[in-house]
């Protein structure tokens, strides 16, 4: 028997529609569920085979709670602001605004030509103004907030205590300091050819597309995340999740508890701030090194070294963070020329440079123990540097690096102590002769949240002639995303959309003085961060 799929399947469909079989009423009386999809982004000209196996497996659950007698919202939406949907339109040479909508078309009739439940007068879109309106109102909450460490929670920035005698500028500067979005001058991962930034999880993508990607120093809004670290890393105590998404999260707030201490740079009076997870092995620091992109390379470095310097700095550019610190990677670095003294022993230490030192991590410096970590190790055998051991390894080790407790040795006051009480002697003797101090770093990052694109939701700020940045009112809300036939990027790094002067330009309502409207757009992240609320 042949089962006529073209005429059962159309009808029922047609019967969903008419009947609005999954639309979900408000419902006291039944026990809520709420099943939210990954949203997909609408950059193609149809779907593919992965979303449907995701979409297949919640739509199940969801037909299940509603036979268990659930009243069960399961929405559908399109995150189609971003990277994805702009490259697709430039393939294609058509306005993004109309390849995301007919791609959207696309999408919304294959997805009912597959059966799924989903309650479609809930449907969003990130690109619709009144739905960005609230990705904006969002941006502007956190604009306009601080971070309470004390309480643990945000506060208005109005609430911030100011030192008296400020003008405006410094004002506004001190406050800048403080709010939970703010602009920074950082190194970012550009690509010319695309003509923006890259998140860290993109690199590999673009790359792998035959895009070449460097990093580079750029002004770029970011959002103060890293003031949330503490309360992340407890918190997770609380979620009764798999231990193994528990543990990838611990990994990525990574918390590191141990000590910052001042090297001081051999005839200077320069001091070079370092960060360790393991201050009791001091004495065995026998070379220091910086990222590539440390402040002080350029103060340091001797002339002898200055070309060798600068070829490799130049060369670490066109290399993602994932890249630089992959631990199968082999250690490459230079010598500056320049020494720092160990003030355990106050001897002269080598400083060189290496990729494998990020400077968004910790200080940017490390000091080299390669007695006690496996990449000091390997870096210190390539480049011939002393190896001194500062543990004891049981009789019969045999290995490089030796990583476990044992009682301290070739350091001084610390000699006999197991790991933990090294540390807590180290630190005092650091804090009390004022070389350094206890320290907790993470590996959470602030949250870079700017593009240099056409296709996002415009930052809904104004920029005065003297550089303060005003948030819009509330009541201005949506600020709409201009209408322009060029939407390509720009090699130099600025927006596509500060071409358009007549939305550019504008005049501070509270000064009647001239100023420019934010040209950056927010990341693709960020309609689809926070849609679960809408």
């Amino acid at each position: 028997m042949n089962y006529p799929f073209n005429e059962i399947e159309p009808k029922w469909q047609r019967y969903w529609e008419e009947h609005q079989t999954f639309s979900v009423n408000e419902d006291i009386s039944k026990q809520k569920l709420y099943v939210l999809d990954m949203f997909p982004y609408p950059s193609g000209s149809g779907l593919h085979v992965g979303h449907p196996e995701g979409y297949t497996a919640t739509d199940i659950y969801c037909r299940f709670k509603r036979m268990c007698g659930f009243n069960v919202l399961h929405p559908m939406g399109w995150d189609a602001f971003g990277l994805p949907a702009e490259r697709y339109a430039m393939t294609t040479g058509i306005h993004p605004s109309i390849t995301t909508q007919e791609n959207i078309n696309t999408f919304r009739r294959q997805i009912k030509m597959l059966g799924l439940s989903y309650d479609w007068n809930r449907e969003v879109d990130t690109t619709d103004p009144k739905y960005y309106k609230w990705t904006q109102w969002i941006f502007l909450k956190l604009f306009n907030s601080w971070f309470d460490a004390e309480t643990g929670k945000a506060r208005p920035i109005s609430e911030l205590s100011i030192p008296k005698g400020l003008s405006e500028k410094e004002e506004y500067e001190y406050k800048a300091k403080y709010r939970l979005a703010f602009q920074a001058e950082m190194p970012v991962n550009w690509c010319a050819e695309l003509g923006t930034v890259l998140a860290n999880e993109e690199v590999d993508e673009w790359t792998e597309k035959g895009y070449t990607v460097e990093r580079k120093a750029m002004r770029q809004w970011m959002l103060r995340i890293t003031a949330y670290a503490e309360r992340l890393e407890n918190d997770l105590e609380g979620l009764q999740w798999h231990p193994g998404i528990l543990e990838m999260q611990r990994n990525w707030i990574g918390k590191s508890e141990g000590a910052e201490i001042d090297f001081l740079v051999q005839s200077s009076d320069k001091k070079i701030r370092v960060f360790t997870t393991r201050p009791d092995t001091i004495f065995g620091a026998t070379y220091m090194v910086l990222a590539p992109e440390h402040p002080y390379v350029d103060e340091i470095t001797t002339e002898e070294q200055r070309k060798t310097v600068l070829e490799y700095r130049e060369a670490t550019k066109r290399k993602s963070d994932m890249e630089r610190t992959a631990l199968e990677k082999s250690k490459t670095g230079v010598f500056t020329g320049a020494y720092a003294i160990n003030p355990a022993t106050n001897q002269p230490i080598p400083i060189w440079i290496a990729d494998y030192v990020l400077l968004s991590y910790g200080t940017g410096a490390i000091m080299a123990v390669p007695g006690q970590d496996e990449r000091d190790w390997e870096f210190a055998e390539v480049y011939n540097l002393p190896i001194l051991r500062t543990v004891q390894p049981p009789a019969g080790f045999s290995g490089k690096a030796y990583l476990e407790d044992g009682p301290a040795i070739n350091s001084g006051f610390l000699d006999g102590l197991y790991i933990n009480e090294a540390k807590k002697k180290i630190i005092l003797w650091l804090e009390q002769n004022n070389i350094g101090k206890g320290s907790v770093k993470y590996k959470l990052r602030d949250w870079l949240f700017s593009r240099q694109r056409y296709w996002g939701e415009p930052v809904p700020v104004i920029i005065t002639e003297d550089g303060i940045v005003k948030p819009l009112l509330e009541s201005e809300l949506p600020l709409l995303l201009p209408e322009s036939e060029t939407f390509k990027p720009s090699p130099s790094g600025e927006s596509p959309l500060a071409n358009i002067e007549s939305w550019v330009n504008v005049t501070d309502p509270q000064t009647g003085k001239k100023a420019r409207r934010e040209t950056h757009t927010m990341p693709q992240w960020a309609g689809s961060c926070w849609y679960y609320l809408r």
